[in-house]
Formats: C-alpha cells, sequence, structure tokens
C-alpha cells in the first residue's frame, strides 16, 4: 500500500464539499485526497507548487551545467575583447 506523504487527508467526496474550509485547516500544508483509501492526488497551496517548480528548474538546470562541464575538453577558447 502506498503511504501518504501529508498530515492532513480527506476523501474526494469530503474536498467537494468544502474546499475552502479544508485548505484553512491544513494552514499551508499538502491535503492528501484519498479514493477508496489510496492517495489520489495532493492539494498544495500556490506557494508550495511555486517553489516546488522552481527547485525543479534548478535542479535540471544544474543537471546541464554538469553535463557541460563534463565535455570542457571540447570548448573553445574565446576572449572577451573578441566578442
Amino acid at each position: 500500500m502506498r503511504p501518504v506523504l501529508a498530515d492532513l487527508s480527506v476523501s474526494i467526496s469530503e474536498l467537494k464539499k468544502s474546499p475552502s474550509a479544508l485548505l484553512a485547516q491544513a494552514n499551508g500544508s499538502p491535503i492528501a485526497v484519498l479514493n477508496h483509501n489510496k492517495p489520489a492526488a495532493y492539494l498544495v497551496p500556490a506557494e508550495t507548487y511555486e517553489a516546488l517548480i522552481e527547485l525543479i528548474d534548478d535542479y535540471e538546470l544544474a543537471k546541464l551545467v554538469e553535463e557541460r562541464r563534463a565535455d570542457k575538453d571540447q570548448a573553445v577558447a574565446v576572449s572577451l575583447d573578441d566578442l
């Protein structure tokens, strides 16, 4: 069985009844939305989602930097004055 990765969990039916109240109750923490007692989705505040997207973007950029560092021997030397 998959673990529930949130302190607060609700059924889809409960979510439909009062989403605003649930968000207030969660106080900025994620909410696990369960379907047949299994996580179907996680509801996170917009600020948390935006921060996660930024972290993913930073991670992907860091991977690209590391890949390019590995190909350093193929780099072409350029003087800033020539640009």
